[in-house]
């Protein structure tokens, strides 16, 4: 099925053609990044993790109602996935407050919102993918009105999914980003949902169970991601 034929190669990801115009296989390398790529490391066993972590996501997700590009795992480290037009434009969802929200506008970490913050940013490393608002993403073309609102919808959406399922297992879902495409039409979740992309804080200790460690060098990445993995009764396929 696949055609060896490397698309593109993300911070994290390299995505790979198929004998299918419509569908694509991703491999989840052990590259490890923070600061919009200025630090990368290799972390062992972190694109294995990370495969399988999100394709059980994009299942509870799917199961829930949400059309994503997820078709099924190949391997401990590939998924094959349906090829989207991806929009440049990021989605955050904020249940409390921490990262760049902090440092723009001096709000206290781990502020409760009575509401979940959505904002949208546009997807440059270059720029250090600058917040944006509606307004731009439609002057510039990246998305139209009822394209941004869609992906507003799902976002609030898949935040009170993963919120829920999240508190069960004793963690609140703090951030977290998602990103969209076409396909056939239709507004479909693409990229991964992992602790690369989100912040999880254990409700009992507050310990951080996210990409956080690695930025801030906290260590025990990975154990903390299988950690998470584990309560969500996922098993690690080396």
């Amino acid at each position: 099925m696949v055609d060896g034929t490397l698309l593109y190669q993300g911070k994290a990801k390299s995505a790979y053609l198929t004998d299918d115009p419509d569908t694509l296989v991703l491999a989840f390398r052990d590259d490890t990044s923070a600061f919009d790529g200025e630090v990368i490391e290799q972390l062992a066993h972190k694109g294995a993790v990370n495969n399988q972590f999100n394709a059980y996501i994009m299942g509870l997700l799917h199961d829930a109602g949400i059309e994503t590009h997820f078709i099924q795992r190949l391997s401990a480290t590939t998924s094959l996935v349906r090829r989207l037009e991806m929009i440049p434009v990021e989605c955050v969802v904020r249940n409390r407050a921490a990262g760049s929200l902090v440092k723009r506008l001096g709000v206290e970490l781990g502020t409760h919102f009575e509401e979940p913050l959505f904002e949208l940013f546009l997807k440059n490393d270059a720029l250090h993918d600058p917040m944006i608002t509606e307004h731009h993403a439609k002057a510039f073309g990246w998305a139209s009105s009822t394209e941004l609102h869609t992906m507003m919808d799902l976002s609030l959406r898949i935040n009170a999914i993963l919120t829920h399922r999240f508190s069960e297992i004793g963690l609140d879902l703090i951030d977290f980003k998602l990103e969209f495409g076409r396909y056939h039409g239709r507004i479909v979740l693409g990229d991964e949902f992992s602790p690369d992309g989100c912040r999880l804080w254990d409700q009992a200790t507050g310990e951080k169970m996210d990409k956080d460690r690695f930025r801030q060098r906290l260590g025990g990445v990975i154990e903390a991601y299988t950690d998470v993995a584990t309560r969500l009764g996922i098993t690690i396929e080396s």
